[in-house]
């Protein structure tokens, strides 16, 4: 690491503290104008909405977004550029906050199949593992608890479905790389009613070519890879509409519904052409056409939204990428809000599995050297509505062991406020949803 000057300015990331601030009141239209291609869907989630401002003592619905990667400095730097010092981003301006512990049973620094797998089953378990214990035995899901108590569920994400956050919850396997595998419990042991997201590539064996080509431009590597047969035409039968794009997703009728929109991640890192996070359909977008499906269900449902783009730019050290998917995030949650203001018997819970790049808010500092490599600094970026600068440094181009922070609203939601491993948050969903295991 380089050396540092005395004068350095360093932005504070201080303690996490509980927010009071009251919810905004737009529609959830609106909650795109920033954003292309989002009305048409967003609307059919605004569509009948009906504000109450009946208590409720249970939540009927959670829906819970995983910034995977997303730190407490990254919230920060997202924050800053999107809102400004005094701002606050739609993911902190919720009533209760955490402070979540993230390492995984075999490893002080987890993954992400450890970390979800701790989310959604509330067992600790080795760096790899999906939906199974340290023993390598099945952990049932809080969404299948939820399927069983007849409640609908969901995966949205913009990686591939398949990967390893959206896979905790709704497979068994004992290496997080069987993805094929993974997508075939889909459809047959969990039965999610919802998925929508990247990955096209692990759903059509080697040779059957999907709706997005294999060796596209932008990453000549990608390429249809499954190891389970066509599972996509299994879906079809199955009673899934499958859509591959925007329009297609507007137009889906039904209770199930599979969108896969890449074949691999819905954004392009670790790519030796230049990365980009440029998704073809929104995370907002998604979430809303999720939530419109799923709360058709009068027993209700289950959702988890994740993004993806906080992760693997931050392993790449991209400063810039980084932020834009936290952005993104943050829209997808205004969606879930006015959802949620609407339907109070929602409970709205935001947080990341770990963090990643050991990320580090600077201010301005002409004696500061930039650095290489992993030391190299990212900026300037503005500070919104100001003429500040602030630079983002990385220590790692993997993860960390930091706490990350965990905001909510809605019934239920003052039991998420306190310190606490990351398995609690699976065992309060559970209690507050009276799940039967």
């Amino acid at each position: 690491m380089k050396k540092r000057s005395m004068k350095k300015s360093i932005l504070a990331l201080g303690a996490i503290t509980v927010l009071s601030a009251p919810l905004l009141s737009a529609n959830i239209p609106n909650a795109f104008a920033a954003s292309s291609n989002t009305k048409s869907t967003t609307a059919q989630v605004s569509k009948g909405l009906k504000t109450s401002s009946a208590k409720v003592d249970a939540p009927k619905n959670v829906i819970l977004f995983i910034g995977d990667g997303m730190g407490e400095a990254s919230r920060n730097a997202i924050r800053l550029a999107t809102v400004g010092k005094s701002g606050l981003l739609e993911m902190d301006n919720m009533p209760v906050t955490g402070l979540v512990s993230t390492s995984s049973g075999d490893n002080l620094v987890t993954d992400s199949a450890a970390a979800a797998t701790a989310i959604a089953t509330g067992v600790k378990t080795y760096n790899g593992a999906i939906g199974m214990d340290l023993n390598k035995k099945p952990v049932t899901t809080i969404m299948e608890l939820a399927k069983k108590a007849g409640m609908s569920t969901g995966v949205v994400t913009t990686s591939q479905v398949t990967d390893a956050t959206g896979a905790a919850f709704g497979a068994h396997v004992e290496k997080r790389s069987a993805q094929s595998e993974i997508a075939k419990q889909y459809l047959e042991k969990s039965k999610l009613d919802v998925i929508l997201g990247g990955g096209e590539d692990f759903w059509y064996p080697a040779g059957t070519v999907g709706k997005h080509p294999d060796a596209p431009a932008e990453d000549p590597e990608e390429a249809s890879k499954g190891t389970q047969g066509n599972l996509v035409e299994q879906a079809k039968k199955l009673g899934y509409s499958y859509v591959t794009d925007q329009a297609g997703m507007k137009a889906a009728k039904g209770s199930k519904l599979l969108g896969l929109f890449a074949n691999e991640e819905m954004f392009q890192a670790h790519n030796k052409l230049g990365n980009s996070y440029n998704p073809t359909v929104s995370l907002p977008d998604m979430t809303a056409k999720a939530i419109d499906v799923l709360s058709k269900n009068q027993k209700g449902f289950f959702l988890m939204v994740e993004e993806e783009g906080t992760d693997e730019m931050a392993h790449d050290n991209e400063g810039e990428l980084t932020i834009k998917a936290g952005q993104q995030l943050d829209k997808a949650v205004k969606v879930a809000k006015e959802y949620a203001k609407a339907y109070p018997d929602t409970l709205v819970l935001v947080t990341a599995d770990h963090e990643t790049g050991g990320l580090a808010i600077e201010g301005e500092d002409a004696e500061d050297e930039s650095g290489e490599g992993i030391s190299k600094e990212d900026g300037p970026f503005t500070v919104k509505g100001s003429d500040e600068k602030f630079y983002i440094d990385w220590t790692t181009g993997g993860h960390t062991s930091v706490d990350v922070a965990l905001t909510a609203m809605g019934p239920g939601s003052s039991q998420f406020s306190g310190n606490y491993p990351n398995t609690a948050i699976h065992d309060k969903l559970v209690k507050l949803l009276q799940l039967k295991k």
